[in-house]
């Protein structure tokens, strides 16, 4: 939205000189980054279904909408409506693009300027293209904002020349597509048993900043923050020589680094924060919950000392109000 603001100031190369804002309804307390960043600018802002003006301007720019546009919607643009989509397509089409990259340790990413399509999300035509290498241990938080900030110059060299980019679009190939759905809060549950330390740390990094992986403690859901590679751990690997026959979700602390260590179906990984009732850092979770004194007077023997898989019913497996 910024970036089509610049292009409105006055100026000799100014390419925009009308710019309305059409948000959806908010499902969630508070206002709408882009409907605050909106009203910030004093731009008019419409709540969908109510579009504004109809037949008033020449190109229309969608990001994240998450709604289908109509045949008619679209007629209404001259040049039609373009779609600016963190992926390359046709990988990755749907709602979390960005989510599915990193969850499936994609190498390479992008972003993909489309042109608009009534019926289907994702499968109009390829008008601009540009790929971008993934840095390795990048969370989806960190490469949102890089890619944002591609898309909007992206979108501005292509709105500078319009005409040209419309007429040089191509069509998605039919082969490689894949499909970035929605992700519940589901994901969130960490299987010990059958989930690895990498996968584990993927899972974190691809959606720990909207729901922090959980587990179960002695039948109390806990929620992890702060993982770290044990591989980063000095002398972390002298201590788990005795703990190879460790299950899946058992508990060590490592004292120099004040780290909790909990092991996969296969590797280590290491946390530095939980929440249980209230935030705990590694050292308070231990000196209350792991302490020698503390197991031998809650008469629970060393190997339950452990984190177990939550299930999360049916009815709960979908957070709507948080899906992305």
């Amino acid at each position: 939205l910024q970036c089509l603001v610049c292009l409105r100031e006055p100026s000799e190369d100014s390419l925009v000189s009308r710019l309305e804002v059409v948000t959806l309804p908010s499902r969630l307390p508070g206002d709408l980054p882009v409907r605050s960043c909106a009203r910030e600018l004093q731009l008019p802002v419409h709540e969908w279904p109510h579009t504004g003006p109809v037949g008033q301007f020449d190109v229309g720019v969608v990001a994240s909408f998450g709604r289908l546009l109509s045949e008619d919607l679209i007629l209404q643009f001259p040049y039609g409506v373009l779609n600016v989509h963190p992926s390359c397509l046709p990988r990755w089409r749907g709602p979390a693009p960005i989510v599915h990259t990193v969850l499936h340790g994609d190498k390479v990413t992008g972003v993909t300027i489309m042109e608009i399509r009534p019926k289907r999300f994702d499968v109009g035509p390829i008008i601009k293209q540009e790929e971008f290498a993934v840095p390795p241990r990048c969370t989806a938080k960190e490469l949102e904002v890089t890619l944002s900030k591609m898309g909007a110059n992206m979108l501005i060299s292509v709105l500078k020349n319009l005409p040209e980019s419309l007429k040089n679009k191509k069509e998605q190939p039919k082969e490689g597509v894949t499909f970035a759905p929605k992700i519940s809060i589901a994901k969130s549950c960490i299987k010990w048993e059958e989930q690895t330390a990498a996968q584990i740390m993927q899972l974190h990094r691809a959606i720990g900043s909207m729901f922090p992986l959980q587990t179960l403690w002695k039948g109390t859901t806990v929620k992890l923050l702060d993982f770290v590679e044990v591989d980063n751990i000095p002398g972390f690997a002298d201590q788990i020589l005795n703990d190879r026959e460790a299950v899946p979700g058992s508990l060590l602390y490592h004292k120099v680094s004040q780290t909790l260590i909990a092991r996969c179906k296969e590797g280590w990984v290491g946390i530095k924060t939980v929440i249980l009732k209230k935030k705990l850092t590694a050292v308070d979770f231990y000196n209350g919950y792991m302490h020698s004194w503390f197991q031998q007077n809650s008469r629970t023997v060393h190997q339950e000392c452990r984190f177990q898989t939550l299930k999360l019913s049916m009815a709960k497996k979908t957070l709507k109000e948080r899906e992305i």
